[in-house]
């Protein structure tokens, strides 16, 4: 096992009706802009609920977050919180809020509302973060782990970059999870929130063994919890409360530090999946389940050892020749995702090796030309696994 240094001083409190603890979570002066993405937060009650717990507190609202969120809307997010003399941020919504909110906590500490020393902010990949505005969260959407995590994604839409970010001092200072929140989401969203907290696990678990068997086996459990519930999740006319609540704790736990503490980590995947996002709009989740198989397929002389592992302790995949098993594995992988209805093949979004073209390119001109566990992936392997994505 590598050496690690691992905080997390995000305190979560989980359940049916714990909003109506947030007022216990905030100080009585706090004046409190809320975050929010659509209008889903209004239309089903949460958006009410939060307004009540926050009490005699003084508070606004800014609405209309990205699912992608982009520096632009965040940046005028950034202006009423300066010009009102708001003191404390809350997220009430999924990763997109939330990571908007991250990005948002450090602007405000910026003098004025500049977005070209904002965006530098997350072009360093939230290293220059001096300081931070306070935030907190009610989760409505699991996927992301944002809700427990100190790091977020912002997308320049000027520049048609979508970047990662993250510094101590964005973690949130609580996180409400109220499972039952999930009941009114759409099949799609529940779908990529299956997805999401699966690639987040194996972007921490599949690389090489360090004989971290605890981290091994706590992946191992969210990527068997996911395998078991996803397909119910999605298919069910009826929420089932146990289900969500799996999914909820799952996706948290699949990005909160855990897992990944004294491990390698790839996130190659992620960062090519990120460009397809940028480039043609592609829900997030869904690059990542395009990505992933091709990325299991075109590194597995790299990933060997955790394929087998994988194959044998997640799938039950015991017989056969190693290559044999490796290639079950994948094919078990890609039909998972696709049994959530979510594909795996650029063509099922009409794309083709222009996109490759498109993605290598926006790779390059990010300086993303070393990515992987090994640091080996350049533009050349990046093709290769966008071409075995076709």
């Amino acid at each position: 096992m590598q050496n690690f240094d691992f905080s997390n001083p995000t305190r979560i409190v989980f359940g049916e009706g714990v909003i109506a603890k947030l007022g216990k979570l905030l100080p009585e002066t706090a004046q409190v802009l809320i975050v929010v993405g659509g209008g889903s937060a209004e239309k089903n009650g949460t958006l009410a609920e939060v307004r009540s717990a926050l009490g005699a507190r003084r508070h606004a609202t800014f609405s209309g977050i990205e699912p992608n969120p982009t520096l632009e809307t965040s940046m005028r997010a950034v202006a009423q919180f300066q010009e009102g003399g708001f003191d404390f941020l809350l997220a009430v919504g999924g990763g997109s809020v939330i990571d908007a909110v991250k990005f948002i906590a450090a602007a405000v500490r910026l003098p004025g509302a500049d977005p070209v020393a904002a965006w530098e902010l997350v072009r360093k990949g939230g290293r220059s973060v001096a300081q931070a505005a306070p935030l907190g969260v009610v989760l409505t959407l699991p996927a992301t782990g944002s809700e427990m995590n100190n790091g977020g994604v912002l997308t320049h839409a000027g520049e048609g970059a979508k970047l990662p970010f993250s510094s101590r001092l964005l973690f949130p200072q609580f996180a409400l999870l109220d499972p039952s929140k999930t009941y009114t989401l759409p099949t799609r969203q529940l779908a990529n929130g299956v997805v999401d907290a699966f690639v987040h696990t194996m972007e921490q678990y599949l690389t090489y063994p360090v004989d971290a068997r605890v981290q091994d086996r706590f992946a191992e459990g969210l990527l068997q919890t996911l395998i078991e519930i996803g397909p119910r999740i999605v298919e069910s006319e009826t929420p089932d409360y146990a289900d969500r609540a799996n999914l909820v704790w799952s996706a948290t736990l699949a990005l909160n530090g855990l897992i990944g503490a004294g491990v390698p980590q790839d996130w190659a995947t992620h960062m090519i999946g990120h460009e397809l996002t940028a480039l043609y709009g592609i829900d997030h989740a869904r690059t990542l389940a395009v990505v992933l198989p091709a990325m299991m397929d075109a590194r597995r002389e790299q990933k060997h050892a955790k394929l087998l592992q994988y194959a044998e302790r997640v799938w039950g995949i015991t017989e056969g020749s190693e290559e044999g098993r490796i290639n079950a594995a994948i094919t078990q992988t890609r039909n998972f995702f696709e049994g959530l209805g979510v594909p795996t093949r650029l063509s099922a979004y009409d794309l083709g090796a222009e996109a490759v073209d498109a993605a290598v390119a926006q790779l390059e001109k990010h300086g993303m030309v070393a990515l992987s566990e090994h640091r080996d992936i350049d533009a050349a392997k990046a093709r290769e696994i966008l071409g075995l994505a076709i």
